[in-house]
């Protein structure tokens, strides 16, 4: 297989702050970049397809699952091979959907799965679907990667803005470098388990339930369910009820680790 006629793209519907997590645990040399509002791209690296038994829509499809797995946001692989070019969208525990050309362009999916494409991106079901009509029907001017690139295109109604150069279709080299020079394009690469996690919790922090887990406002909560939790428990053991027992174990549970996490958090 001609190592310039296959590549893949993988488009989160997330920004990149959240897709960042998420992507270290797939454990691949990845590039990430802002890709519109409400976008991120991730460029692969590496050529897993061209060194084992798995071809690049199954290798890409693998990696959108489990990006897609315990996330709100679904990620959209976009992928091209010597013979054909499609995308497979993953969202959640949802069994994926895909559609696929062939090289003259000519579709080889079904008219169902484009459906379920536009209802799980929350497209107009009448409007959407009808611009989306063009790609499922013959066109002797088209081929199977200008499909990805109408595909695309017709993403920017939803905020989708590739960078310039980053074109489905285009050899795997190119994408990589014209990834690596795009503003706020990262390099991500897996450096274990601590750093991975301790990546994954800056961005709970930075989120709404920050205030909560670390800061004046978590040590606050913390202390309030230590106050209310040893008295329960105390008045619980007096009256042997093991519900209010259990209760109040449960905040006072919820206190220490709080005062735990945000201590150690401070200490990093």
């Amino acid at each position: 297989m001609n190592a310039t006629s296959v590549g893949a793209l993988l488009l989160c519907r997330a920004e990149p702050a959240v897709v960042r997590p998420a992507a270290h645990l797939l454990r691949e040399r990845l590039l990430l970049a802002p890709a519109g509002e409400g976008w991120t791209v991730l460029v692969p690296e590496g050529k897993p397809w061209l060194h084992g038994d798995h071809p690049v829509d199954r290798v890409v499809v693998s990696w959108a699952t489990a990006l897609a797995v315990g996330s709100n946001w679904p990620v959209l692989a976009l992928w091209w091979d010597a013979g054909r070019a499609g995308y497979t969208l993953a969202a959640g525990f949802r069994r994926t959907v895909g559609y696929v050309w062939l090289e003259d362009g000519t579709p080889a999916g079904e008219d169902e799965a484009m459906r379920t494409f536009a209802a799980r991106l929350g497209l107009d079901p009448v409007l959407d679907l009808q611009a989306l009509e063009p790609l499922t029907r013959q066109d002797p001017e088209a081929d199977s990667r200008g499909r990805l690139r109408e595909l695309a295109a017709f993403l920017t109604r939803t905020g989708l803005v590739l960078p310039a150069g980053l074109t489905p279709g285009e050899p795997a080299d190119r994408l990589r470098e014209v990834a690596r020079i795009q503003p706020g394009a990262e390099q991500l690469e897996w450096a274990g388990w601590r750093d991975t996690v301790r990546a994954e919790l800056d961005v709970v922090e930075d989120g709404p339930l920050g205030p909560w887990l670390r800061g004046p406002k978590a040590r606050l909560l913390a202390a309030a369910q230590l106050t209310t939790g040893v008295p329960l428990v105390l008045w619980a053991a007096r009256r042997r009820s093991a519900g209010w027992a259990f209760a109040g174990a449960l905040l006072v549970t919820h206190g220490v680790l709080g005062l735990a996490y945000d201590r150690f958090r401070a200490q990093e």
